[in-house]
């Protein structure tokens, strides 16, 4: 609850800087800002996974947040970008983690195995850092963007969950990575922008193994975002 309030601070407090700086924009000045909220949907793939592990369901990923636009040329159509955002993620597979005592045991599940949703999801504070191109202007709301850069983040909750018809179980995972980090590519026209995040490390903590093998999968997150303001 407190990464919450401190989030609605941050946004509370860059909303008003905004409005306070862009009092000009929408009476044609020049000196304007643009795409400093966003929020986004993906599919997330898991890369460079184990023997026999298989994505199962609907991986997806959630995310919204502020990001600071810092134009660096006159024409302000290149810029930097600094913010703080939050995304949930979830990833569907047949890699069941279960606890026992202080320890958790990976297994991987056959075809045969009867049950409905093996997943690990993670919540995650995040802090975007990207290099900003468009060809806007202070009066058109249309224009073709690329953002590129990278994406810090730091999991305030991580969970494996499992569910079948003779029972379900989760419980919080210190095996997943708290700090996560990777590259982000943004791109689009107007409304809809593609959006990618490939993983520069693993979702899982070092050491931790399934049927002898270390499991190191590193997300990848394809989808849509979309900028307001």
């Amino acid at each position: 609850m407190r990464c919450f309030a401190l989030l609605f601070l941050f946004f509370g407090f860059s909303g008003s800087t905004y409005a306070q700086e862009n009092e000009d924009t929408f009476s044609g000045s020049t000196n304007y800002l643009e795409d400093q909220f966003y929020m986004g949907i993906t599919y997330n793939f898991l890369l460079d996974k184990p023997v026999d592990v298989t994505q199962r369901n609907l991986s997806y990923g959630l995310q919204a947040g502020f990001i600071r636009d810092i134009p660096v040329n006159p024409d302000r159509t290149v810029a930097l970008g600094l913010g703080l955002g939050y995304n949930l993620n979830s990833y569907y597979s047949n890699l069941r983690a279960t606890e026992s005592g202080d320890d958790v045991i990976y297994d991987v599940l056959d075809g045969d195995a009867d049950f409905k949703r093996s997943k690990v999801e993670t919540h995650l504070i995040e802090v975007p850092l990207e290099f900003r191109w468009r060809n806007s202007t202070a009066s058109s709301y249309k224009f073709w963007r690329v953002y590129t850069g990278l994406r810090f983040g730091y999991v305030v909750g991580g969970r494996s969950k499992f569910v079948s018809d003779s029972g379900d179980f989760s419980f919080y995972n210190d095996d997943i990575r708290r700090f996560q980090y990777g590259l982000t590519f943004n791109f689009g026209y107007n409304t809809f922008n593609i959006h990618l995040y490939y993983s520069l490390n693993n979702l899982f903590n070092d050491d931790v193994f399934v049927n002898g093998s270390e499991i190191s999968m590193r997300p990848l997150r394809i989808g849509l975002i979309f900028y307001i303001l």
